[in-house]
């Protein structure tokens, strides 16, 4: 029997504004992530995470992956502006090759879930390019969870949000909202996958917070 894969993406803004403590925190934070799920073999038999940074324009910097296979981690520099349009463009176009080359490796991948993080406001229209991404018609549409401080305000993420999105509050330096973004990224694969590998139905399950330490929490409200 084919097993189920949850295949999560970090989206992450590489603008100028991201640096410093931002990009420092979450490049420190990453290889943390990928040392906890990797050392679990029960997630990481059933997740995959892949890497997007995005500035003028978009990059994979990480393919979907089993993590058994991660032997380095990229970093994330700052560089040009904050184009929203390219992230949405390339995730799309991402996700439907490796949704096709889990199936063909013999995996049911579930719904995508994607960790979109922006310090700032879009430079750039991206509106058409989100709607042919979250398209009911484009099948594997991702779950999206929406992550900001510093200078994006609550209703550009909660456009981008299909889900749930959250908002650094005042009293929390940038630092530490990527810390703690980085603790919920990595407690929803680990929990997501320890979940569905426990569904005596062979399903998946997709665990997402409601609360995030130094954020607020704001409702979706898709363009």
């Amino acid at each position: 029997m084919s097993e189920q894969v949850l295949p999560f993406y970090l989206v992450c803004d590489e603008s100028y504004s991201m640096e410093g403590p931002p990009l420092d925190a979450i490049n420190q934070e990453l290889p943390e992530i990928y040392r906890e799920i990797a050392s679990n073999p029960v997630v990481a038999d059933r997740a995959r995470l892949g890497i997007i940074g995005f500035s003028d324009r978009a990059e994979v910097l990480l393919p979907l992956s089993d993590l058994n296979d991660v032997h380095s981690i990229p970093q994330l520099a700052p560089r040009g502006g904050t184009n929203y349009g390219a992230a949405f463009a390339l995730l799309k176009s991402t996700i439907e090759q490796d949704v096709q080359a889990l199936k063909q490796a013999g995996h049911r991948p579930y719904r995508p879930c994607v960790f979109f993080l922006t310090d700032g406001q879009p430079t750039y229209e991206w509106h058409q390019e989100y709607r042919s991404l979250t398209d009911p018609g484009f099948p594997p549409h991702p779950t999206i969870l929406a992550f900001g401080f510093g200078d994006v305000d609550a209703t550009t993420l909660q456009q981008v949000a299909t889900f749930r999105a959250f908002i650094a509050n005042d009293d929390i330096s940038p630092a530490q909202a990527l810390r703690e973004f980085a603790k919920q990224l990595l407690n929803s694969v680990v929990q997501s996958a320890v979940a569905s590998s426990a569904d005596p139905a062979g399903g998946a399950r997709l665990v997402i917070p409601e609360q995030v330490k130094g954020y607020t929490t704001l409702p979706a409200d898709p363009v």
